[in-house]
């Protein structure tokens, strides 16, 4: 009778949605712009064409929120949104990026390449190589969907669209490319005439809390923060079934807060009706792991955005792991997949009582019939390996899936260590520091080394202060660089780039060698390296120029210690907000 009942409840409360979300409000917004056309800037010809492409009823204030798009030629106009709030059928709110005089502003109606062309050179210039587009659903005559082109890790998008460009509207294809390695997730506008980007834009917001942040380390971000979520639980139905967390609950924002605790049910169930672990809409959960209708957390430890391990609760969801951050956080990464999971779900329940709902475009699989598009429920990466003292968050149009990407946070700076030359005249043990980003030296690491030489535009052409010409030669070993003119970051980053396992950076100083400062951008560093004394590295240069094969072993100091960013809450809310 309970199922029943709340059967009948549901389809009530969807029927009220319809009401609020069922009027054609095309009649009420074309009035309203012809009767203020001199207020919004816009001539009659300039919203002959505007077009309703959404509207949200919010049952929290009654308002419905209505999107309008401009057009002209019957192409829309990247951007120019109007955004109606209306109630009682009167338009009391009016947000205004229409554009002005637009049929003497537009270039052309006819573009000169075709969608797959302006995908391709949309990766081009976007230096993400070769590509091998094909059109797999034609939506109209101005919008198409294409495979992957071999450089994409989603179906890429294709739309005809205005853009504005030095105050013309320029014919243009926008389209979005995720790259292969997760970094980026480009939106961009291609010329339809000429095939080049006109402007662009990355879904990807990359928080690098830079050297600042890193050297108060993650205790003392933490800090800034105060506890900001007030969460009401819910008693338990037939909905939930018992789920047990183990988590650093509500309102803890971290480790620094308070203790773990065992948190029993904490659905919100108008968030969440059918529990953390459904998909379906049915009673029982479809996962016994960390994944359900709102967020699917897993350990990406590779940084390759695949299917990591997802800790399992079993039968009874008790998700109960074991936790110690006096270790290295790779001995609990099952417990701070927990951690991640439980919050994506708290922000989730909370923000849906504040108008972030299904027809608002929020982060679910299914939506219950409550509007909007499905198939997005958020992809949380714990102890994600593609950087460290960083985190991010991807949020591409409602109906795709969204990426929170969490990293692990040194704690302490880089301890000395020792390079062994183990061949050659140069036989022997060598200092060498670390740096304040990448992996530090990871124990053992053993290679042979090889000179990076550069165009030599800069002056000296082992700095690695231009674009490297010896690639080959690097990959897979020990880059040796000479301390130059830019930075330490992009050095290593140019190296890693082309293949190097690790980097050892010659002082050019006589003073003692310092250990690597990282200029911001240190999060993108995923191999080990350090300096070596002027004397020193200037005699390894000098054997690998005479062409001397010298294999090196380095034993790493200690190198960094790591804490989890998926354990402090306020990071986790920062990337959902």
């Amino acid at each position: 009778m309970l199922k029943i009942y709340k059967t009948i409840i549901l389809v009530l409360c969807l029927q009220f949605v319809g009401i609020g979300i069922a009027q054609d409000y095309t009649t009420l917004i074309q009035e309203y712009l012809n009767s203020n056309r001199s207020a919004v800037g816009v001539t009659e010809q300039d919203i002959s064409e505007i077009e309703i492409i959404d509207q949200v009823f919010s049952e929290r204030s009654g308002v419905t929120h209505v999107y309008a798009a401009q057009k002209v030629n019957g192409i829309e106009i990247y951007n120019a949104i109007g955004n109606f709030a209306v109630r009682d059928n009167v338009v009391f709110y009016f947000s205004n990026t229409l554009e002005a005089n637009v049929l003497s502003r537009v270039n052309t109606s006819i573009p000169g390449i075709n969608a797959v062309e302006a995908a391709a050179s949309a990766a081009n210039e976007l230096g993400l190589g070769s590509s091998n587009f094909l059109i797999t659903n034609t939506l109209s005559g101005q919008e198409f969907l294409l495979n992957t082109g071999g450089i994409s890790q989603e179906e890429v998008p294709v739309k005809l669209v205005y853009t504005v460009s030095e105050d013309n509207l320029r014919l243009a294809w926008d389209l979005s490319i995720l790259t292969l390695d997760g970094s980026n997730w480009h939106s961009v506008r291609i010329d339809a005439i000429s095939g080049t980007i006109i402007n662009q834009n990355d879904w990807i917001v990359s928080c690098n809390f830079g050297e600042a942040h890193k050297a108060m380390t993650l205790d003392t971000h933490r800090k800034l923060h105060e506890p900001t979520f007030g969460f009401r639980q819910n008693t338990a139905t037939s909905m939930v079934a018992g789920e047990q967390y183990n988590v650093y609950a509500v309102p803890l924002e971290s480790p620094l807060n308070g203790d773990r605790s065992i948190v029993t049910e904490p659905q919100d169930l108008t968030a969440s009706p059918f529990g953390w672990h459904d998909t379906d809409g049915a009673e029982g959960a479809e996962f016994t792991v960390t994944r359900g209708n709102n967020v699917w957390a897993q350990e990406d430890l590779n940084g390759n955005n695949g299917e990591g391990d997802a800790p399992d609760g079993g039968a009874e969801l008790i998700f109960d792991f074991p936790l110690d951050e006096s270790i290295d956080a790779l001995t609990f990464t099952p417990a701070a997949t927990v951690n991640l999971f439980y919050w994506n779900n708290i922000i989730h329940d909370v923000f849906y009582h504040y108008g972030f709902d299904e027809a608002s475009g929020n982060f679910q699989e299914n939506n219950y019939g409550n509007g909007g598009s499905p198939s997005d429920s958020v992809n949380a990466d714990a102890q994600d390996g593609s950087g460290i003292n960083n985190a991010n968050f991807a949020t591409p149009p409602d109906g795709s899936n969204p990426r929170m990407q969490m990293f692990l946070w040194d704690t302490r700076p880089p301890s000395p260590s020792t390079l062994t030359v183990e061949n050659g005249a140069l036989a022997g043990d060598y200092d060498i520091t670390g740096a304040n980003f990448g992996p530090g030296w990871p124990g053992t690491i053993d290679g042979d080394l090889a000179l990076a030489v550069d165009n030599g535009a800069g002056g000296d052409p082992n700095d690695a202060c231009e674009p490297l010409v010896n690639g080959a030669e690097l990959n897979g070993n020990i880059a040796v660089i000479r301390r130059g003119s830019c930075d330490f970051v992009s050095k290593v980053l140019a190296a890693q780039d082309a293949g190097a396992i690790a980097v050892v950076i010659v002082n050019n100083v006589g003073t003692a060698p310092i250990d690597l400062g990282d200029n911001g951008n240190g999060g993108a560093v995923t191999i080990p390296s350090g300096m070596v004394t002027l004397a020193d590295g200037e005699a390894i240069i000098a054997a690998l120029e005479n062409g001397d094969t010298i294999d090196v072993t380095v034993e790493g100091g200690g190198g960094p210690n790591r804490i989890d960013g998926d354990l402090d809450n306020g990071i986790i809310g920062h990337e959902y907000g």
